[in-house]
């Protein structure tokens, strides 16, 4: 599917392109809100923290567009291969399908994805994460939009707010324009994890801003934390900048769930296997459940299921001794 910027787009980047090089608010507060979804989007597929940044900021006006705030769609991609929600408007026709999101994390997940499974970006991929003019100019060269200036709209706004640094040093920028602790983040196991009386610090799960309530630790490779009392998915969402509803997807809880001190609350997507140092199998004790066994090691309760050529919904039966591999 050819990628098409629609008019407002368009518009916006000829006024961009006539406009004075100095910085503007709304774009440097843009920034400020998205900049550490763009780092975290190129530590998984390698796509310039700078290069994503910039094409929200053109593609979105700033976050100001019609589909940035109706649809949570801030890179102007449209309906092909999708069948989730969507959102109309027009663009080179009338009435053209935009892909909606739940919220702009999903919209930029979305991009990344977008570009790193399509045939036409490869080439893209091959350069590195640094040399955000290549990647500039390839996107423009591969058809992600129509306009002439498309490449060189992207590159004078990375220099004009340097971007390019989120690309090579993400902390020292990080530094220069909000103050952060440094993560600690441990690779521990749930029972290491309740058995730890250490004081609490800070992670570095998206922006996350003092006072912080919980330490986060890793399962399986899964960042998580552990509730304390009175917690609740909107409290923890809150802290660490994730939706209610994106917490409980991760953690394979319904809308009604109630969290009790203690569990555990995943900050990423469990695995599809688990980690080479736990046992090969799992005797479900007593109050156990599938969905307490895959929290434990960190695995998503389908693929529990799986490995154990059982039923999905059925309850785990006391004494029965589960495959985790």
């Amino acid at each position: 599917m050819k990628k098409i910027l629609n008019t407002l787009v368009l518009l916006s980047l000829v006024s961009l392109s006539l406009a004075t090089q100095q910085r503007q608010p709304d774009f440097e507060a843009y920034i400020k809100k998205y900049q550490s979804i763009a780092i975290s989007e190129q530590k998984k597929y390698g796509i310039p923290a700078s290069i994503t940044l910039a094409q929200g900021l053109l593609e979105s006006r700033a976050g100001k567009s019609l589909l940035a705030t109706e649809a949570n769609n801030h890179f102007g991609i449209k309906c092909a291969d999708w069948n989730r929600a969507t959102f109309y408007q027009d663009d080179d026709q009338k009435d053209e399908c935009f892909r909606k999101y739940s919220d702009a994390r999903e919209s930029y997940e979305d991009h990344s994805s977008f570009l790193a499974k399509r045939s036409r970006y490869a080439s893209l991929f091959a350069l590195k994460p640094t040399d955000y003019k290549g990647w500039a100019n390839g996107l423009q060269v591969t058809g992600y939009a129509t306009s002439k200036t498309y490449a060189s709209s992207l590159i004078n706004l990375i220099e004009l707010y340097q971007l390019n640094i989120l690309d090579s040093d993400n902390n020292k920028w990080l530094a220069s324009n909000a103050k952060r602790r440094k993560p600690v983040i441990e690779e521990k196991t749930i029972a290491e994890a309740l058995a730890d009386s250490s004081s609490v610090v800070s992670s570095d799960f998206g922006v996350i801003e003092e006072p912080f309530a919980h330490k986060v630790y890793k399962n399986n490779g899964v960042k998580y934390i552990l509730a304390k009392p009175g917690d609740t998915f909107r409290s923890i969402g809150k802290e660490v900048n994730l939706p209610e509803s994106v917490l409980r997807y991760k953690n394979e809880v319904p809308s009604d769930y109630v969290l009790s001190p203690n569990e555990v609350v995943y900050l990423g997507n469990k695995k599809s296997h688990t980690a080479p140092n736990v046992p090969a199998t799992h005797r479900v004790e007593a109050g156990e459940s599938m969905h307490s066994i895959s929290q434990y090691y960190g695995l998503k309760v389908e693929k529990l299921y799986k490995l154990n050529n059982i039923p999905y919904g059925t309850p785990a039966v006391l004494g029965k001794e589960l495959n985790l591999r």
